[in-house]
């Protein structure tokens, strides 16, 4: 089957063409031999990314194979062709072998310790110096990346409990070298000031969330090229978790209630200072699947250009994680909106086609 693309095709920030075919599941910038079957016009971006989502989780843990789906299928009919599954406890790489799904790069299992992160999440390591092996296992499991939980509320602290780091300076370390000889990336999950130095020290090559990042951080962050993962939709929430844990972990609420009261000065001073800002909903746990527009729309309203949130959610972060977007012979994985998101975030929410692997799904 051919199907023509025409308007303005979005290939990266530099460059657009008016039109491009898709042939079977492949897409071509050349005109094909034979008239098409169908014809799809307006704006054509490569398929969208969430860079931060966990398929094959909710609030209580891991869930079965069809709630999965439907996670999975929310994703995709919001235009999300291409997912990073920032830790999972469910085993989804069965995802792989279904045409109709999302792209899935899975991170294997948190890696965290007991009563150091949420019940039924991750993999709780007693000894935190099981973290290197545990990193390898989890790279053979996974997709090319491993998802560290850098800090977490140390409730053993009692009315001084607060975010604290997880891992030993020099575990940590070997454990990001682990993951990088295997041929692994790592990702880290941090609220916390306190933890983002020693994952820089490490070599930890993305941060999800980053919200305690000092100014002097900030500057270190960028300088290293290190994208952060802004999560705005969770970061939303941190009101109503300081508010949960007033009465009991004062210490603790003051500073989530701070960092939430801050969000999106703090998002800008990251696009500010020129870090790399990927798009990520958090999907899974207590945030729903298929919100990637409600997320580029929180990025805006903290200040930043609708085409770098639209670029970070499409074609650069594409090519970060080394996955093609339109280019000639790449997969047939695009979406189509009656006018240009770049100017209007809106438009995000609003696909009128959504095609994978040369089928379209919506």
């Amino acid at each position: 089957m051919i199907t023509h693309l025409r308007g303005t095709v979005v290939l990266d920030d530099e460059h657009e063409v008016r039109e491009a075919w898709v042939v079977g599941d492949r897409l071509t910038l050349e005109q094909p031999a034979g008239a098409p079957e169908a014809v799809l016009e307006g704006w054509v971006l490569p398929g969208l990314v969430d860079v931060h989502c966990h398929v094959g989780l909710a609030a209580d843990g891991a869930v079965d194979a069809a709630t999965a789906e439907r996670q999975a299928v929310a994703d995709r009919d919001a235009g999300v062709l291409l997912v990073r599954d920032a830790g999972s406890p469910a085993d989804t790489a069965w995802v792989h072998a279904r045409d109709d799904l999302p792209r899935l790069l899975r991170a294997g299992r948190h890696l965290a310790r007991p009563k150091r992160y949420l019940r039924h999440y991750g993999r709780e390591l007693a000894d935190p110096a099981d973290l290197p092996d545990a990193v390898r296992e989890e790279a053979a499991r996974g997709d090319g990346w491993v998802k560290l939980v850098a800090d977490w509320i140390d409730r053993d602290l009692g009315a001084d409990g607060d975010l604290r780091p997880l891992w030993p300076d020099d575990v940590l370390a070997a454990a990001v070298a682990a993951a990088h000889a295997a041929g692994a990336r790592v990702t880290a999950h941090t609220f916390s000031h306190e933890a983002l130095d020693p994952l820089l020290d490490a070599g930890v090559d993305c941060l999800e969330h980053a919200t305690g990042a000092a100014p002097a951080q900030v500057e270190r962050i960028a300088a290293a090229g290190v994208p952060v993962t802004a999560t705005l939709l969770q970061v939303g929430q941190f009101g109503a978790i300081a508010a949960q844990g007033e009465a009991r972990y004062p210490r603790f609420a003051a500073r989530m209630r701070a960092m939430h009261e801050r969000r999106y000065a703090h998002v800008r001073d990251l696009h500010d200072a020129g870090v790399p800002l990927l798009v990520g909903t958090d999907a899974g746990g207590t945030i729903g699947h298929g919100r990637i527009a409600d997320e580029a729309a929180e990025m805006v309203r903290a200040g930043l250009p609708a085409h770098d949130v639209v670029a970070a959610a499409s074609w650069r972060t594409r090519a970060w994680l080394g996955v093609p977007g339109i280019a000639e012979g790449a997969s047939a994985d695009v979406v189509v909106y009656a006018a240009d998101p770049r100017r209007d975030v809106a438009e995000l929410a609003r696909p009128a086609a959504v095609v994978l692997r040369g089928t379209r799904v919506r």
